[in-house]
Protein backbone atom coordinates (compact mmCIF):
# COMPACT_ATOMS: atom_id res chain seq x y z
CA UNK A 1 0.00 0.00 0.00
CA UNK A 2 1.36 3.27 -1.02
CA UNK A 3 0.55 5.27 2.29
CA UNK A 4 1.72 8.99 0.13
CA UNK A 5 -1.94 8.37 -1.91
CA UNK A 6 -3.01 8.76 2.05
CA UNK A 7 -1.63 12.31 2.52
CA UNK A 8 -4.36 13.73 0.04
CA UNK A 9 -6.48 12.89 3.26
CA UNK A 10 -4.89 14.59 5.77
CA UNK A 11 -5.71 18.49 4.59
CA UNK A 12 -9.33 17.74 3.56
CA UNK A 13 -9.70 16.22 7.31
CA UNK A 14 -8.81 19.32 8.75
CA UNK A 15 -11.28 21.09 6.44
CA UNK A 16 -13.75 19.10 7.49
CA UNK A 17 -13.02 19.42 11.19
CA UNK A 18 -13.67 23.40 10.35
CA UNK A 19 -17.34 22.44 9.17
CA UNK A 20 -17.74 20.29 11.26
CA UNK A 21 -17.32 23.23 14.39
CA UNK A 22 -19.27 25.40 12.01
CA UNK A 23 -22.23 22.77 12.55
CA UNK A 24 -21.54 23.01 16.28
CA UNK A 25 -21.60 26.45 16.42
CA UNK A 26 -25.36 26.44 14.25
CA UNK A 27 -26.63 23.63 16.64
CA UNK A 28 -25.66 25.84 19.78
CA UNK A 29 -26.98 29.21 18.21
CA UNK A 30 -30.36 27.36 17.34
CA UNK A 31 -30.71 26.08 20.55
CA UNK A 32 -29.61 29.04 22.87
CA UNK A 33 -31.84 31.13 24.00
CA UNK A 34 -30.35 34.06 24.94
CA UNK A 35 -30.85 36.02 28.09
CA UNK A 36 -28.78 37.15 30.22
CA UNK A 37 -26.50 34.13 30.50
CA UNK A 38 -25.80 33.58 26.58
CA UNK A 39 -23.90 31.10 27.48
CA UNK A 40 -24.99 28.89 24.58
CA UNK A 41 -23.93 31.47 21.90
CA UNK A 42 -20.28 31.74 24.12
CA UNK A 43 -19.61 28.18 22.84
CA UNK A 44 -21.45 28.98 19.92
CA UNK A 45 -18.79 31.66 19.36
CA UNK A 46 -15.98 29.38 20.77
CA UNK A 47 -16.99 26.55 18.01
CA UNK A 48 -16.33 29.21 15.33
CA UNK A 49 -13.04 30.20 16.92
CA UNK A 50 -11.72 26.13 16.71
CA UNK A 51 -13.08 26.88 12.75
CA UNK A 52 -10.61 28.85 12.51
CA UNK A 53 -7.44 27.19 13.48
CA UNK A 54 -8.66 24.55 11.24
CA UNK A 55 -9.22 26.77 8.04
CA UNK A 56 -5.63 28.08 8.96
CA UNK A 57 -4.45 24.87 9.32
CA UNK A 58 -5.66 22.39 5.83
CA UNK A 59 -3.73 25.21 4.07
CA UNK A 60 -0.73 24.50 5.48
CA UNK A 61 -0.87 20.85 5.93
CA UNK A 62 -1.49 21.17 1.86
CA UNK A 63 1.31 22.70 0.73
CA UNK A 64 3.64 21.14 3.22
CA UNK A 65 2.62 17.62 2.19
CA UNK A 66 2.13 18.30 -1.46
CA UNK A 67 -1.19 17.80 -1.86
CA UNK A 68 -3.09 20.84 -3.05
CA UNK A 69 -6.18 19.97 -5.38
CA UNK A 70 -8.90 21.61 -6.90
CA UNK A 71 -11.30 19.45 -4.58
CA UNK A 72 -9.77 20.57 -1.89
CA UNK A 73 -9.60 24.46 -2.56
CA UNK A 74 -13.61 23.66 -3.22
CA UNK A 75 -14.17 21.89 -0.21
CA UNK A 76 -12.72 24.82 1.66
CA UNK A 77 -14.97 27.34 0.10
CA UNK A 78 -18.11 25.43 0.53
CA UNK A 79 -16.66 24.87 4.30
CA UNK A 80 -15.84 28.25 4.68
CA UNK A 81 -19.84 29.40 3.55
CA UNK A 82 -20.90 27.02 6.45
CA UNK A 83 -18.45 28.12 9.21
CA UNK A 84 -17.80 31.43 8.42
CA UNK A 85 -21.01 32.57 6.33
CA UNK A 86 -23.87 30.80 8.18
CA UNK A 87 -22.73 29.48 11.70
CA UNK A 88 -21.78 33.95 12.71
CA UNK A 89 -24.68 34.78 10.66
CA UNK A 90 -27.12 32.96 12.85
CA UNK A 91 -25.10 33.75 15.93
CA UNK A 92 -25.33 37.67 15.61
CA UNK A 93 -28.59 37.05 14.73
CA UNK A 94 -29.80 35.20 18.31
CA UNK A 95 -27.48 37.69 19.85
CA UNK A 96 -28.44 41.42 18.87
CA UNK A 97 -30.93 40.88 15.76
CA UNK A 98 -33.79 39.61 17.57
CA UNK A 99 -35.73 42.64 18.22
CA UNK A 100 -35.88 43.72 14.06
CA UNK A 101 -37.85 40.30 13.72
CA UNK A 102 -38.03 39.36 10.02
CA UNK A 103 -36.17 42.26 9.11
CA UNK A 104 -33.10 40.82 11.05
CA UNK A 105 -33.31 37.55 9.46
CA UNK A 106 -33.01 39.54 6.42
CA UNK A 107 -29.58 41.52 7.53
CA UNK A 108 -28.30 38.30 8.85
CA UNK A 109 -29.33 36.16 5.61
CA UNK A 110 -27.43 39.64 3.41
CA UNK A 111 -24.23 38.14 5.37
CA UNK A 112 -24.71 34.82 4.09
CA UNK A 113 -24.89 35.65 0.40
CA UNK A 114 -22.44 38.32 0.62
CA UNK A 115 -19.79 35.71 2.14
CA UNK A 116 -20.90 33.28 -0.94
CA UNK A 117 -20.59 35.92 -3.53
CA UNK A 118 -17.19 36.73 -2.30
CA UNK A 119 -15.67 33.06 -2.14
CA UNK A 120 -17.14 32.43 -5.66
CA UNK A 121 -15.95 35.37 -7.21
CA UNK A 122 -12.65 34.34 -5.38
CA UNK A 123 -12.57 31.42 -6.93
CA UNK A 124 -13.38 32.69 -10.49
CA UNK A 125 -10.22 35.08 -9.20
CA UNK A 126 -7.90 32.46 -8.49
CA UNK A 127 -8.66 30.12 -11.49
CA UNK A 128 -8.22 32.35 -14.16
CA UNK A 129 -4.69 33.74 -12.63
CA UNK A 130 -3.57 29.82 -12.62
CA UNK A 131 -4.42 29.53 -16.51
CA UNK A 132 -2.42 32.41 -16.68
CA UNK A 133 0.82 31.18 -15.30
CA UNK A 134 0.68 33.70 -12.37
CA UNK A 135 2.04 31.03 -9.14
CA UNK A 136 2.97 33.61 -6.77
CA UNK A 137 0.53 34.58 -4.13
CA UNK A 138 -1.40 37.96 -4.98
CA UNK A 139 -0.32 40.98 -2.32
CA UNK A 140 -3.98 41.85 -2.15
CA UNK A 141 -7.47 39.98 -2.15
CA UNK A 142 -10.59 41.33 -3.82
CA UNK A 143 -12.81 42.31 -0.71
CA UNK A 144 -12.93 41.50 2.50
CA UNK A 145 -11.92 37.85 3.42
CA UNK A 146 -15.09 35.88 4.58
CA UNK A 147 -12.91 34.91 7.80
CA UNK A 148 -12.16 38.07 8.09
CA UNK A 149 -15.57 39.21 8.31
CA UNK A 150 -16.73 36.31 10.55
CA UNK A 151 -13.87 37.38 13.33
CA UNK A 152 -15.29 40.41 13.74
CA UNK A 153 -18.97 38.91 14.92
CA UNK A 154 -17.58 36.43 16.51
CA UNK A 155 -15.54 38.73 18.88
CA UNK A 156 -18.06 41.22 19.24
CA UNK A 157 -20.03 38.16 20.89
CA UNK A 158 -16.84 36.89 22.79
CA UNK A 159 -15.97 40.28 24.29
CA UNK A 160 -19.55 41.30 24.96
CA UNK A 161 -20.21 37.71 27.16
CA UNK A 162 -17.01 38.64 29.27
CA UNK A 163 -18.74 42.26 30.12
CA UNK A 164 -22.09 40.55 30.92
CA UNK A 165 -22.76 43.60 33.35
CA UNK A 166 -22.51 46.21 30.37
CA UNK A 167 -24.21 46.32 27.40
CA UNK A 168 -21.39 46.54 24.34
CA UNK A 169 -23.48 48.54 21.26
CA UNK A 170 -26.55 49.02 20.62
CA UNK A 171 -28.54 46.36 18.58
CA UNK A 172 -28.75 49.05 15.71
CA UNK A 173 -25.25 49.55 15.88
CA UNK A 174 -24.87 45.68 15.39
CA UNK A 175 -26.77 45.68 12.14
CA UNK A 176 -25.19 48.43 10.78
CA UNK A 177 -22.15 46.32 11.23
CA UNK A 178 -23.54 43.14 9.57
CA UNK A 179 -24.44 45.62 6.68
CA UNK A 180 -20.87 46.82 6.43
CA UNK A 181 -19.25 44.03 6.72
CA UNK A 182 -21.03 42.91 3.47
CA UNK A 183 -20.47 45.35 1.69
CA UNK A 184 -17.13 45.25 2.21
CA UNK A 185 -17.05 41.66 1.06
CA UNK A 186 -18.85 41.92 -2.30
CA UNK A 187 -16.78 45.32 -2.00
CA UNK A 188 -13.75 46.01 -5.07
CA UNK A 189 -11.72 47.31 -1.61
CA UNK A 190 -8.80 45.43 -1.73
CA UNK A 191 -7.03 43.80 1.47
CA UNK A 192 -3.86 42.68 2.27
CA UNK A 193 -3.40 38.57 1.98
CA UNK A 194 0.07 38.88 3.59
CA UNK A 195 0.63 35.48 1.40
CA UNK A 196 3.69 37.36 0.11
CA UNK A 197 5.34 37.38 3.79
CA UNK A 198 8.99 36.18 3.75
CA UNK A 199 10.98 35.24 6.83
CA UNK A 200 13.34 38.13 6.91
CA UNK A 201 15.04 40.24 9.80
CA UNK A 202 12.49 43.02 9.38
CA UNK A 203 9.51 40.57 9.30
CA UNK A 204 11.44 38.70 12.42
CA UNK A 205 11.60 42.10 14.28
CA UNK A 206 7.70 43.65 13.32
CA UNK A 207 6.71 39.79 14.94
CA UNK A 208 8.78 40.31 17.93
CA UNK A 209 7.01 43.40 18.70
CA UNK A 210 3.32 42.70 18.19
CA UNK A 211 4.05 39.23 20.56
CA UNK A 212 5.30 41.53 22.81
CA UNK A 213 2.77 43.71 22.88
CA UNK A 214 0.03 41.18 23.04
CA UNK A 215 1.67 39.68 26.03
CA UNK A 216 1.93 42.73 27.96
CA UNK A 217 -1.75 43.80 26.95
CA UNK A 218 -3.15 40.55 28.36
CA UNK A 219 -1.01 40.42 31.53
CA UNK A 220 -2.57 44.21 32.26
CA UNK A 221 -6.06 42.21 32.28
CA UNK A 222 -7.13 42.97 28.58
CA UNK A 223 -9.39 40.94 27.18
CA UNK A 224 -7.57 38.24 24.69
CA UNK A 225 -11.07 38.71 22.63
CA UNK A 226 -10.82 42.50 22.84
CA UNK A 227 -7.15 42.60 21.33
CA UNK A 228 -8.24 40.72 18.49
CA UNK A 229 -10.98 42.47 17.53
CA UNK A 230 -9.05 45.84 17.60
CA UNK A 231 -6.55 44.11 15.64
CA UNK A 232 -9.35 43.05 13.16
CA UNK A 233 -11.21 46.65 13.24
CA UNK A 234 -7.19 47.92 12.07
CA UNK A 235 -6.71 45.31 9.62
CA UNK A 236 -9.87 46.61 8.09
CA UNK A 237 -8.98 50.20 8.13
CA UNK A 238 -6.02 49.94 7.12
CA UNK A 239 -7.37 47.82 3.94
CA UNK A 240 -9.70 50.62 3.47
CA UNK A 241 -6.74 53.78 3.67
CA UNK A 242 -4.94 51.97 0.96
CA UNK A 243 -7.52 51.56 -1.23
CA UNK A 244 -8.31 55.70 -0.77
CA UNK A 245 -4.10 56.25 -1.39
CA UNK A 246 -4.58 53.94 -4.51
CA UNK A 247 -7.63 55.82 -6.35
CA UNK A 248 -5.76 58.97 -5.60
CA UNK A 249 -3.21 57.84 -6.93
CA UNK A 250 -4.93 56.65 -9.93
CA UNK A 251 -6.90 59.81 -9.86
CA UNK A 252 -3.36 61.80 -10.59
CA UNK A 253 -2.39 59.81 -13.15
CA UNK A 254 -5.37 59.93 -15.28
CA UNK A 255 -5.44 63.19 -15.03
CA UNK A 256 -2.09 63.33 -16.42
CA UNK A 257 -2.31 61.54 -18.82
CA UNK A 258 -5.31 63.31 -20.20
CA UNK A 259 -3.38 66.81 -20.01
CA UNK A 260 -0.87 65.19 -21.99
CA UNK A 261 -3.35 63.91 -24.71
CA UNK A 262 -4.49 67.48 -24.50
CA UNK A 263 -1.31 68.76 -24.94
CA UNK A 264 -0.35 66.89 -27.90
CA UNK A 265 -3.96 66.96 -29.81
CA UNK A 266 -4.39 69.31 -32.37
CA UNK A 267 -5.45 73.14 -31.33
CA UNK A 268 -8.37 72.44 -32.81
CA UNK A 269 -9.19 68.76 -32.37
CA UNK A 270 -11.30 68.06 -29.36
CA UNK A 271 -9.53 65.78 -26.94
CA UNK A 272 -11.59 62.45 -26.70
CA UNK A 273 -11.92 61.60 -22.84
CA UNK A 274 -9.27 58.24 -21.96
CA UNK A 275 -11.77 57.26 -18.43
CA UNK A 276 -12.20 53.67 -19.00
CA UNK A 277 -15.33 52.13 -17.62
CA UNK A 278 -14.88 50.12 -15.40
CA UNK A 279 -18.55 48.06 -15.88
CA UNK A 280 -16.46 45.65 -18.27
CA UNK A 281 -13.70 45.00 -15.45
CA UNK A 282 -16.66 44.02 -12.97
CA UNK A 283 -18.62 41.78 -14.78
CA UNK A 284 -15.02 40.09 -16.05
CA UNK A 285 -14.70 39.17 -12.14
CA UNK A 286 -17.89 37.67 -11.96
CA UNK A 287 -17.28 35.43 -14.99
CA UNK A 288 -19.65 37.27 -16.83
CA UNK A 289 -17.38 36.31 -20.52
CA UNK A 290 -16.29 32.52 -19.16
CA UNK A 291 -17.20 30.23 -21.86
CA UNK A 292 -20.95 29.20 -21.72
CA UNK A 293 -20.44 25.81 -21.82
CA UNK A 294 -17.97 25.06 -18.97
CA UNK A 295 -19.65 23.26 -16.65
CA UNK A 296 -20.28 24.57 -13.19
Amino acid sequence: MDFRKTYYILPNLFTLSSVFCGFISISLSAWGQGGSDRSDLYQAALAICFGFFFDTADGRVARLTKTQTDLGRDLDSLADVITFGVAPALLVYKWGLTSFGRLGIFIAGLFVCAGAMRLARFNVLSRREDAAGHKAPGKYTLGLPIPAAASVLVFMVLVAYQLRPYKLVSESVVAGVVLTLSYFMVSRIRFRSFKDLRLTRRTVELAVIVVGSWVIVVMNGVSKALIFLVLMTAYIVLGLAETVLQMRRRFVELRQEKLAQAAAAAPGDAAAPDVAPRDEEVLRELGAFDDANDER
